[in-house]
């Protein structure tokens, strides 16, 4: 009885070892015509254990390549694609590029950051207005999501100063949200609770409108707002 053991190397395990020994016999065949239709055989067979579109060029592409890696790149064929070398085939990677983004307050993230400064170079309107309401109750929000313990409204003040340059402003009588109400939001969130838009009587939803990035900014929030905000 022959062991796995004692065997050769499976070199590709996701067409196994009957294919293997097929490309090692095509390897052996000294006339040239024979061993291109040997391999033509093998790769038709290839195609039995690899799923996908055979209509598409680069399937063919990937087994005519595999063909060539499994037989040690010693099979002299006329392959109807460019053959890989061994340099390609154990070539490595190029490392990946992460995002290098310089986050001033890690518990807002990013994007916040970049929706500020959207916001700074709007013109002056009610609708900034309400956007500045809207992101400052969001930056305590996202504060609450990374610490549940305390919650300064004057740090928020602080942050949404510094994040802006000091070019959104607030009025004197502007009141965050309480932080009951923001866990709550959380809370309803986090549960899978979902407030859907009324439909128009037929059984449709109502086709959204295209916004720009206040409106955005403005609807989600105000979905979100309670009767009472100046409460603490």
């Amino acid at each position: 009885m022959e062991y796995n053991t004692a065997r050769k190397k499976l070199i590709n395990g996701e067409f196994g070892r009957h294919i293997q020994k097929m490309i090692e016999y095509a390897v052996e065949i000294k006339d040239r015509d024979l061993r291109n239709q040997q391999a033509q055989s093998i790769v038709k067979t290839m195609s039995y254990f690899l799923p996908g579109s055979k209509d598409t060029e680069d399937y063919w592409h990937k087994l005519w390549d595999q063909l060539i890696v499994i037989s040690k790149f010693q099979l002299d064929i006329d392959s109807p694609f460019p053959k890989p070398t061994p340099e390609q085939v154990m070539a490595k990677p190029k490392p990946l590029k992460y995002p290098k983004h310089t986050i001033r307050f890690r518990p807002y993230g990013v994007l916040i950051e970049n929706i500020i400064k959207k916001v700074t170079t709007e013109e002056d309107s009610p609708e900034k207005e309400q956007t500045i309401v809207n992101i400052a109750n969001h930056l305590k929000k996202q504060y609450l999501n990374w610490n549940r313990d305390s919650v300064s409204d004057d740090l928020i003040y602080e942050h949404l100063n510094v994040l802006s340059k000091g070019k959104l402003k607030l009025k004197d009588d502007f009141r965050f949200y309480s932080t009951r109400q923001i866990l709550n939001s959380i809370a309803d969130t986090n549960t899978g609770k979902k407030e859907y838009t009324n439909t128009n009587g037929n059984g449709k939803r109502k086709p959204k409108k295209k916004i720009n990035t206040l409106s955005a900014i403005n609807n989600n929030n105000n979905n979100n707002k309670r009767k009472s905000p100046n409460k603490k």
